[in-house]
């Protein structure tokens, strides 16, 4: 049966891909036309840029995974070639007349520097870029999917993006390619089926066989330019015992067990720790980038429990758990006792309420949102002929969720999930849960809760002394505001106030080791640095 499935697969994909990669623009927008976006790809010499820019910490990327394996045979490098980018361009009809405008979100210097030498090198095959760095609601100006999915306009308003996949699950590289989930890439017709396919089983080999020929389609067609592939850095310094606790995806929800770790005490005798983490401007729905900010982290807990490689191995709210044979049907109970950090209890209703909400806010992580959305009665729900999902039952502390179809990635998406109180959202709009109150100063259910939050300043966080596993031994943790590629991190280390955090910025880390009471780890993880391309048109 798998290799049945595998095959016809591959025989689908054979007699789809000429429509998957046409050779000229397929709406009113020149990146639609691919030999534009081939070109970008070719003008970009990402080998010297790895080399130098990046000190070598860099990873010229192939494919959006970083797995070979997941390739299939002869994939396109688009090795550094600007005579080849000169070529397309003019069979493409490039005029010269167009300035792109490129957006990002990493704040750092290094991705300043990287932006303009890409632009240089775009020039020098005769395309002008400007680029520009986004802040406030960075969400809300990188999503949006425009009601047309072939000829637009776009939601979006910008030309291409620079920023990240960091993965917890091979399919969140390719689930956005699904009918009405991507901001800047028409349907393509050939991916559909193929999206279907390797999330309606947990067979690798079928999964496997998915993934070779969804990455040859978007490598052919230049839907998305994987750029490099990096590590990530946890650092801490010598005041920080983890007292035997792992390290681990820093970007994710782990057990890290930061209840038991301690820290050296100040001047005054306090146990105090610093971090970076802390938002800038507004607390983040904990759904969306699930474990870069410190509040998703520590203030939250999730449904069930992940290690380090983000495994899943147990239960972290849930007591029990367990899937049916066949997929469909996972049952979870509450332990007893447990409560938010304002006292109240933490109740079945509130983990309905949270699933149902996820499903319908539009920032929810792609893994997530996949998830939720496979339980049954979703539809309707999101199509609003419901008020809750028909898939979801409560029987006093026990949760059984009915899946419509197979997904793969259920326990997984439950080691990321954390649940909100739901008396604080009473008609609330989903859509619009990023707006409410509550996140001037959530309330949690983690080992430790919102002490002070100066926005652009820092957060204090100080421990719940109710937490179920015990409370924690670090006083407080004052958190300096951040987002990826913290710019200021080498001055906060040297002046002793980064104490345990974690970096993607490969420029950091000389700079950390050079000081003598840091220490850096560097971390294996999937993360995909590329180019999303809007080929739609813009109003």
């Amino acid at each position: 049966m798998n290799k049945l499935l595998t095959t016809s697969i591959m025989a689908l994909v054979s007699a789809q891909v000429a429509g998957g990669a046409t050779a000229q623009a397929i709406n009113d927008s020149e990146l639609s036309d691919p030999r534009v976006r081939q070109a970008i790809a070719y003008a970009i010499d990402m080998e010297t840029i790895a080399e130098t820019l990046f000190e070598g910490a860099a990873i010229p990327a192939v494919g959006l995974t970083s797995d070979p394996a997941n390739y299939p045979d002869g994939m396109n490098t688009y090795s550094y070639d600007p005579e080849r980018a000169r070529e397309l361009l003019a069979e493409a009809g490039w005029d010269g007349s167009r300035t792109l405008d490129m957006v990002y979100y990493y704040p750092d210097e290094l991705t300043a520097n990287f932006m303009a030498v890409v632009q240089a090198q775009l020039a020098d095959v005769g395309i002008d870029m400007n680029y520009r760095l986004l802040e406030g609601d960075v969400g809300a100006q990188i999503g949006g999917v425009p009601d047309d999915p072939v000829n637009g306009p776009a939601v979006v308003e910008w030309d291409i993006l620079y920023g990240a996949r960091a993965a917890i699950a091979n399919q969140e590289y390719f689930n956005r390619f699904a009918p009405g989930q991507m901001p800047t890439v028409p349907t393509i017709d050939a991916m559909v089926p193929l999206v279907e396919s390797v999330n309606a089983t947990t067979d690798p080999e079928v999964q496997r066989a998915g993934y070779q020929e969804m990455e040859g389609i978007i490598n052919e067609g230049a839907y998305i330019l994987p750029l490099y592939y990096q590590q990530l850095y946890i650092f801490e310094s010598d005041r920080i015992n983890r007292n035997g606790a792992p390290y681990g995806n820093e970007q994710y929800n782990y057990n890290s067990a930061i209840e038991t770790w301690t820290v050296e005490p100040n001047e005054d005798g306090e146990a105090v720790a610093y971090t970076n983490g802390a938002p800038m401007q507004f607390f983040e729905v904990p759904w969306q980038n699930l474990g870069i900010w410190v509040h998703s982290k520590y203030v939250f807990d999730t449904i069930l429990e992940a290690d380090g490689a983000l495994t899943p191995i147990g239960g972290e709210l849930a007591e029990t758990y367990e899937v049916s044979e066949d997929g469909l049907v996972f049952t979870f109970t509450l332990q007893d006792g447990l409560t938010w950090h304002d006292g109240s209890p933490i109740t079945a209703e509130d983990v309905q309420w949270s699933i149902e909400a996820a499903a319908q806010f539009p920032l929810t992580h792609p893994v997530l949102a996949s998830t939720l959305s496979s339980i049954e009665g979703a539809d309707a729900l999101l199509a609003g002929d419901a008020d809750n999902m028909s898939g979801i039952s409560i029987d006093g502390n026990t949760v059984t969720i009915t899946f419509e179809v197979l997904d793969p990635n259920v326990f997984l998406s439950f080691t990321q999930f954390a649940p909100l109180p739901s008396s604080y959202f009473e008609g609330a709009d989903p859509l619009q849960l990023q707006q409410h109150e509550f996140w001037q100063m959530p309330i949690g259910s983690g080992p430790f809760m919102i002490e002070e939050a100066r926005m652009n300043e820092f957060t204090t966080l100080v421990p719940f002394p109710d937490y179920h596993r015990g409370e924690a031994l670090i006083e407080q943790i004052i958190a300096l505001p951040s987002a990826d590629g913290d710019a200021n991190l080498i001055r906060n280390a040297a002046a002793f106030r980064a104490d345990f955090g974690y970096s993607k910025n490969a420029t950091d880390v000389p700079s950390l080791e050079e000081m003598e009471h840091m220490t850096v780890i560097p971390a294996n993880i999937p993360y995909t640095r590329m180019f999303w391309i809007n080929q739609f048109p813009r109003n």
